[in-house]
């Protein structure tokens, strides 16, 4: 298990599952008819409404950018669904569909691990 980002958390819950990496609006076209469910996405800077199809399925949200008063991280809030706010991680390219968690670190704070290298 390898710590690959430290951001704000939006609450304290844990997540595992795949990552996926989206970068487009047909990504996430691709993510719903694959299916959303368990999932966690790793987001540059996108909002619910991108994320809108999924994002009741998402076991987690991890997003480089924003914070804790962002309209993703206060809806994710309310699906239960915990998100990873301001939250850089290198090379996310290399995470997609790696097996991840987020694990809160008590406080407003979490930690997204990889779990498998291969």
């Amino acid at each position: 298990m390898r710590k690959v980002g430290q951001g704000l958390i939006s609450m304290e819950l844990e997540a595992e599952g795949e990552l996926r990496y989206i970068v487009s609006i047909q990504e996430v076209v691709q993510l719903y008819k694959e299916g959303a469910d368990g999932k966690i996405v790793l987001v540059d800077d996108a909002g619910t409404t991108t994320l809108a199809p999924v994002l009741p399925k998402l076991a987690g949200v991890v997003c480089t950018s924003g914070a804790l008063g962002s309209h993703l991280a206060i809806v994710s809030r309310e699906f239960e669904i915990p998100a990873l706010m301001g939250t850089p991680v290198e090379d996310p390219e290399s995470l997609d569909g790696k097996r991840v968690r987020i694990e809160p670190d008590g406080g407003a704070s979490g930690t997204l691990f990889l779990l498998d290298e291969s």
